[in-house]
């Protein structure tokens, strides 16, 4: 009886590794550029934690984020994309110069590979993970002033936070509230004499943590201190980020401190066939910019593998 070997694994145009709006977007692109892409997501990203994004222009009411990653899903399916929901474990690079993706369903084979997976908010200690997710879909915690400053016009804001960072991030908020406070995650603000004075100068009121505990209220949540309770209708945590590009890193790409890719005008990076966009890259985190990014990542892998074998129909 004759034994039947297992069929190699599908050579896929484009692995790309993120569902968020960048990897959508890439994914759209290139299934319209008639290319195959397997998009493998977690499902961890940032976007789908937004409540509402005013921002996103064509949605006067707003969309969450959730939505509108099912629409750019969807959008996608529909023109042949191929979607995995799992963690890519390793990325090695073949003599060939293919990729060889492990993921938790199946070794993946692949030209090029987008890395879209964006960066993880680091978040306020003591809270705890269902009250982190309530206080985030309430509005009560939030994460990015550019985004949604514009909903807390006028009304009592407070970051967690400090240094440069943290006081850029107060004064940011002073555009749009006159009551913004700076409470210190570790104890004691680490700021000099001229930040001190800037924080000052701003109006912004200079709090000592830690943040002992939280509750949550209908229109406000309550931040527990050495020095008291404080009430506020928003607080924003301002505490960094850490990129997801441990699988650029792992096959020599070239990267920032804070571990970004480093790519070129075109979003390729340092190893060739790898590309990165969105907020992983180092650059404004917006939606709008992680789709333009993605459109350019992915226009550019379309004409590099035309350089390898003309695409034709």
């Amino acid at each position: 009886m004759s034994v039947l070997s297992p069929s190699p694994p599908e050579l896929f145009d484009c692995l790309i590794i993120g569902g968020g709006p960048a990897g959508l977007t890439a994914a759209i692109y290139l299934a319209r550029f008639h290319l195959s892409a397997l998009v493998v997501d977690a499902g961890d990203g940032r976007a789908a934690m937004i409540p509402t994004t005013h921002n996103h222009a064509g949605f006067p009411a707003g969309i969450s984020g959730v939505e509108l990653l099912s629409r750019m899903r969807a959008q996608a399916t529909k023109y042949g994309v191929v979607f995995e929901t799992g963690m890519i474990a390793s990325l090695d690079v073949a003599d060939d110069g293919t990729f060889i993706a492990s993921s938790s369903e199946r070794p993946i084979l692949a030209q090029t590979v987008l890395l879209a997976s964006g960066v993880f908010n680091r978040r306020p200690q003591g809270l705890s993970e269902s009250l982190h997710d309530e206080a985030v879909q309430r509005g009560l915690l939030r994460y990015c002033p550019i985004c949604d400053g514009y909903e807390v016009t006028d009304r009592s804001v407070a970051v967690i936070g400090t240094g440069q960072s943290g006081l850029a991030e107060a004064e940011f908020l002073r555009s749009y509230t006159a009551n913004v406070s700076l409470i210190a995650p570790d104890g004691e603000h680490r700021l000099d004499d001229e930040e001190r004075a800037r924080a000052d100068a701003a109006g912004v009121k200079l709090l000592a943590g830690p943040c002992l505990a939280y509750s949550l209220h209908s229109e406000w949540i309550e931040v527990s201190m050495p020095g008291g309770p404080g009430a506020f209708s928003s607080i924003y945590a301002a505490l960094g980020t850490m990129a997801r590009s441990e699988l650029a890193i792992a096959i020599g790409a070239r990267a920032t401190k804070d571990g970004c890719p480093i790519v070129d005008p075109h979003q390729r990076t340092s190893v060739k066939g790898l590309y990165a966009a969105g907020d992983l890259v180092l650059g404004l985190d917006q939606i709008s910019h992680a789709m333009g990014q993605a459109g350019v990542a992915a226009t550019t892998i379309r004409n590099d593998l035309a350089k390898i074998s003309p695409l034709r129909r």
